[in-house]
């Protein structure tokens, strides 16, 4: 009979308004927590994924320039890199520099008047 009460009373209590309250509050609370973590998580993936892409490039360029010094220890290869960088040339030959204009404009051409302006323009001149 007192076990039978007892059940009464924690009925009671659970079926509270008060307590529902704090229930469905804890409940908020833990699905709050997990959509935190779970946010967490995939910024994490995506900060994983960023740094395998870092590595892939970094060892990219280790390779090249690895290549790069291979090719510089050799006696072409320097060659090559002094013609190309610093404009030498072997006995006999010419080297020839090619000066672009500085004032001259990058479009010779006006394109934005129309043509049927720019035709009477010139027409006139």
């Amino acid at each position: 009979m007192r076990n039978l009460e007892w059940r009464r009373s924690w009925g009671n209590i659970v079926q509270s308004k008060p307590f529902l309250i704090l229930f469905g509050i804890i409940i908020l609370l833990f699905s709050w927590n997990i959509f935190g973590f779970w946010n967490k998580m995939q910024e994490t993936a995506k900060n994983e994924r960023m740094v395998e892409d870092k590595v892939f490039a970094l060892r990219q360029q280790k390779e090249d320039i690895s290549s790069e010094i291979n090719s510089l220890n050799s006696d072409q290869g320097k060659e090559k890199f002094f013609r190309e960088n610093l404009g030498l040339a072997k006995e006999g030959e010419n080297v020839t520099i090619i000066v672009e204009d500085e004032n001259s404009p990058e479009n010779p051409e006006d394109t934005s008047t129309p043509w049927f302006i720019s035709f009477f323009k010139n027409l006139f001149k």
